[in-house]
């Protein structure tokens, strides 16, 4: 991949990857607000804003990065955690899944609405303005899914982690949590090994394709 057709690339993903991190986490902090954790609402994160998410390195350096050493073949990143006081919540303990789950929601609804857009770039006349609309959208439905499936991985701190970590009874909970620390180098781990690719690969395929056949209705 040359520098113009990575250029290209960052310009078809861009929208799609900000309203992704934005909407995923931002309803994290609405579900928390919901059942009573006010910490992210008075930090200004319950927030359609995107740079009230956008971790500077995290966002755009890494992510930037990858995509240049790799031409076009890695991108790895992630936004600002969206805070969550556990012993705030109502129920913490079944509400912490709650505003765990509620992230790959959001990106599970935002692939719907990037399909629907599709749907519509591919009813009307190809031109100028429909053509790339229609390779935003299949990038809106790529990168949403991804999310999605990455997030509900069962690792700490990955959302789906939350979500077994809520579900667990109280002991084998606490011994779940305490593997936290290694979350992040194992996810590293599994991305350079490719193992990610092998996991999220058959899962993101079946999705793209779930989605797209519906377009196609």
């Amino acid at each position: 991949m040359d520098v113009n057709q990575i250029v290209q690339t960052i310009a078809i993903f861009a929208l799609p990857v900000i309203l992704a991190i934005t909407l995923h986490e931002a309803a994290h902090g609405y579900v928390a607000r919901h059942f009573g954790d006010m910490t992210a609402y008075a930090q200004g994160r319950v927030s359609l804003n995107p740079l009230r998410h956008i971790d500077l390195v995290g966002t755009i350096i890494v992510p930037l990065l990858m995509l240049l050493v790799s031409r076009g073949v890695f991108l790895f990143g992630w936004a600002k955690p969206v805070p969550v006081n556990y012993s705030a919540l109502r129920n913490p303990k079944q509400h912490m899944a709650w505003v765990a789950a509620a992230g790959p929601a959001a990106n599970l609804a935002m692939s719907l609405a990037w399909a629907m857009l599709l749907k519509l770039a591919l009813v009307l006349p190809p031109n100028f303005f429909t053509l790339p609309m229609a390779a935003m959208a299949r990038a809106g439905i790529l990168i949403n899914l991804v999310f999605m499936f990455l997030n509900l991985l069962p690792i700490l701190p990955l959302d789906g982690g939350r979500i077994v970590a809520s579900l667990l009874p109280g002991r084998a909970s606490w011994r779940y949590a305490k593997l936290e620390p290694w979350g992040l180098p194992l996810l590293l781990l599994m991305l350079v090994t490719h193992v990610l690719d092998f996991v999220l690969g058959p899962l993101v395929n079946v999705g793209v394709s779930l989605i797209h056949a519906v377009v196609m209705l």
